[in-house]
């Protein structure tokens, strides 16, 4: 499956971004997708997950609160509401797939988009 991530920029502490994960090529509903970042010099962390079918997620607790992962099977599309962006949010973001149960771990993901980068100002 390939996965094209958009929606980033630049954006005032408090503001928010919407992203976008859109995806072509294999059947989408078959994949968890989830989205990871890397800030400046740091290693890629786990931000948050969805199932298959869109009715679980999990949420890394540095968000949680704030931002809300959401898919749209027909449309082959998982968006990545974030709210009450904070300047320790800046950073690329990623979104992945995986067939796999476990999706809070990079390692069991096989397709990767190519990412987008998140400013958040102060």
């Amino acid at each position: 499956v390939q996965l094209q991530a958009s929606g980033g920029g630049l954006v005032q502490a408090g503001g928010s971004l919407r992203l976008s994960c859109a995806a072509s090529g294999r059947t989408f509903s078959d994949y968890n997708v989830g989205w990871f970042r890397q800030a400046p010099g740091k290693g890629r962390e786990f931000v948050v997950a969805i199932g298959k079918l869109g009715d679980s997620s999990y949420y890394s607790d540095s968000v949680k609160g704030r931002f809300t992962i959401s898919r749209d099977n027909d449309k082959n599309t998982v968006y990545l509401q974030m709210n009450s962006l904070k300047p320790e949010d800046t950073a690329v973001y990623y979104c992945a797939a995986t067939r796999r149960i476990v999706v809070t771990s990079e390692a069991v993901y096989d397709y990767w988009g190519q990412g987008t980068l998140v400013t958040v100002s102060s």
